[in-house]
């Protein structure tokens, strides 16, 4: 019998204990913010890889990691002992070629013109005295047409200088300009040996070493702008349709623990990644930490509503089909709104002063 009692007892006592772990709260008025989860890295603006335009060996390596450049400054020389030979082969082709260097040439045909000239002025002399003695009945008519011929030639062979003048003037001009983008292409060619900066910034990671070879397949460095940063962030596919521009962001970095930044939606970059299923998402800091390294990681909340006075009760205490258990153990149905990872707003069906328990589930 005493048994019996001291089991009954127990059995009081822990449907007592199960009553007393079943919480109960009241809803309570404060901001709700509903958002969009994304991960993502920070990259310095303007940030790009730089690659060679030709393969080589690394001859030096001209600058350090950290260093400062500006658009057009070198950053890595590859041997190019052939290119050098072809742009100095180009050069003395273009010397060769130029008008300046041919002036001779055409000099001599001005000469040639000119003694074609006299000798056509000569010979017209001559045929006008033959036909004024013609005239007279004097000589044959044979010296005539002699006369006549030579001048013709002459006329024939003073054309005929000009116009070797002409045609040797042209091709000089010709081979002037051919010798000179050659020599510009073979300088090109030389020029692409010396691997250079496309912008101004700061230089964060060199890939290779002297001695190394490059191909234009991969990146030999790595710059970007040194004081401003930009967010990257991925979005999942599900989510991508609820962003805008404009849109408020809140930031956590491992860098900055227990801070909070917030951004702004910059750009969104509209192809899905198919193998991740996200979108690339781009923003802007509204005040930028004081110190950034590109490829920082972050976690960020993109804000797509906020409430500041919504109903809240906390998400575990919502039952499936939008329920909630009142104090009597009422199941009453409610009408939800926003929600974040923690409370979820009800529009409809309870009020402050309502008591709610909490799921025996989750006891």
């Amino acid at each position: 019998m005493v048994k019996l009692v001291a089991l009954l007892g127990l059995v009081f006592i822990l449907f007592d204990s199960c009553k007393i772990k079943q919480a109960t709260i009241q809803p309570i008025q404060e901001m709700i913010t509903e958002s969009v989860y994304a991960s993502g890295v920070i990259k310095s603006k303007s940030q790009y890889q730089v690659y060679s335009t030709v393969n080589g060996l690394i001859e030096e390596v001209l600058i350090g990691e950290g260093d400062l450049v500006k658009k057009g400054d070198p950053i890595i020389r590859l041997t190019n002992k052939t290119a050098i030979f072809n742009t100095e082969l180009a050069k003395i082709a273009a010397d060769y070629s130029s008008v300046n260097l041919n002036t001779e040439k055409l000099d001599q045909l001005k000469i040639n013109i000119d003694l074609t000239e006299t000798k056509m002025q000569q010979d017209a002399a001559l045929l006008a005295r033959q036909r004024n003695l013609w005239s007279q009945q004097i000589g044959t008519h044979n010296d005539l047409e002699q006369r006549e011929l030579a001048y013709k030639n002459s006329v024939n062979n003073y054309e005929a200088a000009k116009l070797r003048y002409v045609e040797l003037k042209k091709q000089i001009v010709f081979q002037e300009k051919q010798s000179k983008k050659s020599l510009q292409l073979s300088s090109s060619i030389a020029g692409d040996f010396n691997i250079k900066s496309e912008t101004e910034g700061r230089v964060y990671n060199i890939f290779k070493k002297k001695g190394e070879m490059v191909t234009t397949q991969s990146p030999v460095a790595l710059i970007g702008s040194t004081n401003i940063f930009t967010i990257e962030l991925q979005v999942d596919e599900y989510d991508i349709t609820r962003l805008k521009l404009g849109q408020k962001i809140l930031v956590s970095m491992d860098s900055y623990k227990d801070t909070i930044f917030e951004a702004i939606v910059d750009k969104i970059i509209p192809m899905m990644n198919e193998r991740t299923k996200s979108f690339t998402v781009e923003a802007v800091f509204v005040k930028q930490p004081p110190a950034l390294y590109p490829n920082l990681t972050c976690e960020a909340n993109i804000v797509i509503q906020q409430k500041d006075k919504a109903l809240l009760i906390p998400r575990n205490y919502l039952l499936p089909g939008d329920y909630v258990l009142i104090q009597g153990n009422e199941k009453r149905k409610v009408t939800t709104g926003l929600k974040d990872y923690q409370k979820v707003e009800i529009t409809s069906g309870l009020t402050v002063t309502d008591v709610l328990l909490k799921p025996v589930n989750e006891l």
